[in-house]
């Protein structure tokens, strides 16, 4: 192991940062996108120092595959964008910069300091970024040059402990960025890491800070959920912790005061995970039943409803608006929400049309088959049949 020396005010050295290598931490380099590596060697290039950072390095060292790799540099979004040119810079407080490789989105962001608290928009020093962390298996910068771990804060420890431990003093972490107690739920679900009295007592006694948070940062948590394959693991310590109430307070409610919904909604939570495990792939839409399916059984008697004649459509528009608020503050696709709610009617016996979600490939040949020809005139549409209608977004809400 290594050591990483800096100095103090009087010029003395002082011990930063321990220094993994290669044989310590076992990070197979095979293992991280070869794009990720080109961005961290131009930067290199250019004369700036670039790592991999946070979640990456986490899920690396831990043996998962990591779903994103971020980057963090000493140089500014403008010098950023001037190097790659398949690059956009995003953000108007703190900028970042994406860089694009096809189908794949690179984050790219300048060291930050925190002079000005953990959420302060001031660039600053390595030194400084790592302080404005979260918690600290998330605080580990990882160079592929050398192929080192530098740990300021004791985060490979705390991963090899199973120990989800804060960087940022508890009086503060979650009143800067409540987004952060999700978080901490998250990775100690998905890491198997224990989180301490302390943190737990304090996340339920803050609980309320999240109402301060948009409906689109929530909704993006609740994707990151829904898609982690650890819904289940997230969602209980969500309930325990009383987060869940700001996610999903509706479907929160209900289980409050019905064992018996709880017990059937955490239930497909674990079927949730069984597909997200078998169908990585899979559309939303598909995950979305998992989230909706009890409540819209309970809505009404559909067998009653199916045997008095009730139209379809009505049916569904119905259906439609309860399953909108329902999911309320998270804010999904509306065509996935559609297909979720129209798989479930079709389970339950009500002839509504679900649409296939098209393939990139589909979607150019339908471009091209449905090109107008010039010597052909259009055909007139045809009235939908009753049992096959489809009933507008815009119209059931």
């Amino acid at each position: 192991m290594l050591i990483r020396y800096g100095t103090d005010k009087n010029g003395r050295p002082v011990k930063k940062a321990l220094v993994y290598t290669k044989d310590e931490h076992n990070i197979p380099k095979s293992r991280i996108d070869f794009e990720a590596l080109q961005i961290i060697d131009r930067l290199r290039n250019e004369g700036f120092h670039a790592y991999l950072v946070g979640g990456a390095v986490r899920d690396l060292i831990v043996g998962n595959s990591p779903k994103d790799f971020d980057i963090v540099t000493d140089a500014t979004p403008t010098k950023i964008k001037k190097i790659f040119r398949n690059s956009r810079i995003i953000g108007k407080r703190f900028r970042i910069v994406h860089v694009v490789f096809g189908e794949k989105i690179y984050e790219v962001s300048t060291f930050r300091s925190n002079a000005s608290g953990s959420v302060g928009n001031e660039f600053g020093t390595i030194d400084e970024d790592v302080l404005r962390r979260d918690f600290s298996m998330n605080a580990l910068y990882y160079d592929p040059v050398q192929e080192h771990v530098i740990d300021y804060v004791g985060g490979v420890k705390d991963i090899k402990k199973g120990i989800l431990k804060p960087v940022i003093p508890l009086d503060r972490i979650f009143i800067e960025d409540p987004v952060r107690m999700l978080r901490a739920i998250k990775y100690s679900a998905k890491t198997k890491s224990k989180m301490s009295f302390r943190m737990r007592r304090k996340i339920r006694q803050s609980a309320g800070l999240l109402a301060q948070v948009s409906p689109s940062r929530l909704t993006e948590e609740l994707l990151k959920i829904i898609n982690s394959g650890n819904s289940y693991a997230i969602i209980s310590e969500a309930l325990d912790t009383d987060l869940y109430m700001s996610l999903q307070p509706a479907a929160t409610g209900i289980m409050y005061e019905d064992r018996k919904f709880e017990a059937s909604y955490m239930e497909n939570m674990k079927k949730l995970d069984e597909l997200i495990k078998s169908e990585p792939d899979a559309r939303l839409g598909q995950k979305l039943i998992f989230m909706i399916r009890d409540f819209i059984l309970n809505l009404t008697d559909w067998k009653k409803e199916l045997e008095t004649h009730t139209p379809y459509a009505e049916l569904y528009a119905k259906t439609w608006r309860e399953c909108r608020n329902f999911v309320l503050p998270m804010n999904p696709q509306r065509t996935e929400l559609e297909f979720a709610i129209k798989s479930v009617l079709v389970e339950l016996g009500v002839p509504v049309k679900t649409r296939k979600k098209k393939t990139p490939a589909e979607k150019s040949v339908n471009a091209v088959s449905e090109t107008p020809s010039k010597n052909k005139r259009p055909r007139k549409k045809e009235k939908p049949k009753v049992s096959e209608i489809q009933v507008p977004v815009t119209e059931a809400i």
